[in-house]
């Protein structure tokens, strides 16, 4: 308590003798460049600040900012199909989130986190939430000491549409494709005097057929040859996604805006799985097997509430933010299956697991211009969580006789307290910028075991460093390096000791010793802009250590465990190249290229030597203005092979087609084909002495989209136009 104290004391003294702004968070600085029209000027949001025009691809030291405004894969897609287009992100077959190889990615909205991009069902949540109220994407590899450590690779800010129409406007979208898939919705705005009012609900429907295929060799110690084994398994999922806000604005005064918004969101699927498993011994004989037949359902829901007070003070960019905000979530899976083994009898299974999750914040902001064109920015950031994890088991022989399983049954409690405290001054000498920055943290972790009647506590406080420097050399040229440090806190799953039960052969188990893991990341880059034309050049270095993975181990009887732990240390690095343009009037291009190296040291793991191995990536994006109303456009990326502890990740792939008919300046209708060489899939491999593991994981996400939006109401539209530098690196 003192601690927090102490904090608090920091900020009010920084903050003295006056409190004036907040930016909140503030962006690193950027090097002098030419100004931008008027009607490019700043429109302030919680945690960024974005300019209007959406066709430009935005830069500063600490961020890159792109449209997904002519992504015609956001218009009928999900968050995750967005995302895949944006540069040096890639998203995987289950919807995981992966930022220059580092899956260690925070995703906020509108510059605020969210507890459904958490644990269970986040991918789900990437896969099912539309993309299309979703106007811009922030990559920011190494943000300022204003956003929170969290996350080795950075974070990735989900900036939602927004409109300063007068009156009441608004949008009716609806897309429908060829595999069962619709999705529509309608969002309004009214504006009058002092008062805004917005509003947005939509429905995703989703059907999904996938197919996991595990292959593994294990060697046995007595005859020195290997056990092999097969579980195949088809999934097919059903179900949809319900999205509901409302917020307003109210303008108090020339000087104070009051701003409150509700978001309710739910998802729900049902699922039914039918997996085949074989085992053969050393020899090559037939050992075991069974057929396994899996019924079951999952819904998450969400909502939180949360209040803004703005305060502009005397002065050019003299501000104070406050945010206030509360969010809960709820989750549940449950599921029925039959297993017929060979030989034994046939197994009944019930499985269920519960997770209830709440969150509470509370933000202050403050920024103050000094002479000399210094800024002067600090705040502070206090969040509780609290987390309940329930697994639930009970087996029986017959489908009325299920008796509760003590070793599938727990109850565990893991709540977090993080207290922050931050400040960063930025100082410009002639064409240099300079940014300093500093965080402050106390965290407070209180596990609970409540099966078990075990407790634990890790407290600790850390000092986190950021630094961004910025050099003119041009109109057309920039420089710019940065440096942070960026946590990983272990979640309340990765600590528990608990296995948790997935099928007969394979477990998942935490480690309440692990450590956090710490990241110091090292950025160079060069830019050169003009007009259209664009070049990026950036190189990056990673010095990680106590990296949290999974490590897989066999337990013997064909079953394995996988198991969170603390890698010793880890190295990585790489290039990213980006080159957009026009090629002719009407054909414009974006390629980008990431060239990656990583180096793992798992000695501690039982590892002898370091492993190391490089890998390359791609985009390429064509977009055609064939005509005033017709636009077309191609989508390619491709991944390249990604190291892990104990193996590789195999390289992805996909293409993506779009047509966009604009009908007249409120209609328009558009078709997207995803991934139209069907050629989508995520493969692991774990190839050690004793265990060679081959995972593949494939899903139907090949289809074809048909779609319209129309605007409604009044207030002059904006002119449409491209976003030619969407697929520009991030």
């Amino acid at each position: 308590m003192r601690l927090k104290l102490a904090l608090l004391a920091a900020v009010a003294a920084m903050t003295s003798p006056a409190l004036a702004t907040a930016q909140t968070p503030p962006a690193a600085p950027a090097p002098a460049a030419p100004k931008a029209p008027a009607k490019d000027a700043p429109t302030a949001v919680e945690g960024v600040t974005i300019t209007s025009d959406s066709t430009a691809m935005r830069t500063s030291i600490d961020r890159r900012s792109y449209s997904v405004a002519n992504d015609l894969s956001a218009k009928t897609g999900s968050i995750a199909d967005a995302l895949r287009n944006i540069p040096s992100v890639e998203v995987d077959v289950q919807g995981n989130v992966s930022l220059r190889g580092d899956a260690n990615v925070t995703i906020m909205i509108d510059g605020k986190p969210s507890s459904q991009f958490t644990g269970e069902g986040k991918g789900d949540a990437l896969q099912s939430m539309p993309a299309d109220q979703i106007d811009r994407v922030e990559v920011m590899t190494n943000p300022s000491a204003a956003y929170r450590p969290d996350g080795s690779a950075g974070i990735i800010n989900l900036i939602t549409k927004k409109t300063q129409k007068p009156g009441t406007n608004g949008t009716v979208r609806f897309n429908v494709d060829t595999q069962g898939r619709h999705n529509g919705g309608i969002s309004a705005t009214r504006r009058s005097g002092k008062l805004t009012l917005t509003g947005d609900a939509s429905y995703r429907h989703d059907t999904q057929e996938a197919r996991q295929l595990i292959e593994r060799s294990v060697r046995d110690a007595a005859s020195g040859g290997y056990r092999t084994s097969t579980q195949d398994a088809a999934v097919e999922n059903e179900g949809g996604m319900t999205n509901l806000r409302g917020a307003f604005d109210y303008d108090v005064d020339k000087n104070n805006r009051l701003s409150g918004e509700l978001r309710l969101r739910r998802m729900a699927f049902d699922s039914d799985a039918h997996e085949t498993y074989a085992a053969r011994d050393a020899s090559g004989a037939p050992s075991r097997a069974y057929v396994r037949d899996v019924s079951g359902e999952l819904q998450r829901d969400n909502g939180a509430v949360s209040a803004d007070w703005r305060r502009q003070l005397k002065g050019a960019d003299h501000t104070l933010t406050t945010h206030l905000e509360y969010e809960v979530t709820d989750f549940t899976r449950d599921g029925d299956t039959l297993t017929r083994n060979t030989p034994g009898a046939a197994l009944y299974e019930h499985i269920g697991m519960d997770v209830d999750q709440t969150r509470a914040n509370f933000k202050l902001d403050y920024s103050r211009p000094l002479p000399k064109d210094v800024k002067l920015k600090t705040g502070f950031d206090f969040e509780l969580a609290g987390n309940d994890y329930k697994n639930r088991g009970a087996a029986g022989a017959t489908a009325d006789g299920l008796v509760v399983d003590p070793a599938r049954t727990n109850l565990y409690r893991y709540d977090q307290d993080v207290y922050a405290a931050y400040v960063t001054y930025e100082r410009p000498f002639g064409d240099f910028t300079v940014q300093g920055g500093l965080r402050a943290e106390e965290v407070q972790i209180d596990v609970n075991d409540v099966t078990h009647g075990v407790t634990g506590k890790n407290d600790y406080f850390r000092l986190y460093r950021t630094l961004h420097m910025g050099y003119t050399l041009s109109q057309s040229q920039t420089l710019s390096a940065n440096y942070s440090r960026r946590v990983v806190r272990p979640s309340g799953q990765d600590l528990h000791p608990y296995r948790v039960y997935q099928d007969p052969f394979n477990y998942r188990q935490g480690d309440p010793n692990l450590k956090p893991q710490v990241t110091d990341s090292y950025e160079l880059g060069w830019q050169f802009r003009k007009g259209q034309t664009y070049y990026l050049a950036t190189a990056y270095f990673r010095d990680t250590r106590d990296s949290v993975t999974d490590v897989v181990s066999d337990l013997g009887g064909g079953v394995f465990l996988t198991k969170r732990a603390n890698l010793g240390k880890s190295r990585s690095g790489g290039l990213e190249l980006v080159a957009n343009g026009r090629l002719t009037p009407k054909l414009t291009y974006n390629l980008s290229g990431n060239l990656f190296w990583n180096e793992i040291d798992a000695a501690n793991l039982g590892f002898t030597g370091n492993r190391s191995g490089t890998a390359l990536s791609g985009r390429a994006n064509l977009n055609w203005q064939a005509t005033p109303k017709d636009f077309f456009q191609l989508n390619a990326f491709s991944s390249g092979k990604r190291l892990t502890p104990q193996g590789y990740r195999e390289p992805f792939k996909m293409l993506n087609l779009g047509y966009r008919r604009k009908v007249n300046d409120k209609l328009s209708f558009v078709v997207t084909a995803q991934d139209a060489l069907d050629s989508f899939e995520d493969v692991v491999v774990v190839d050690t002495p004793a265990l060679r593991d081959r995972t593949r994981r494939t899903a139907n996400i090949r289809s074809v989209f048909f779609g319209f939006s129309y605007a409604f109401g009044g207030g002059k539209s904006r002119p449409e136009q491209f976003d030619f530098s969407a697929g520009g690196p991030g």
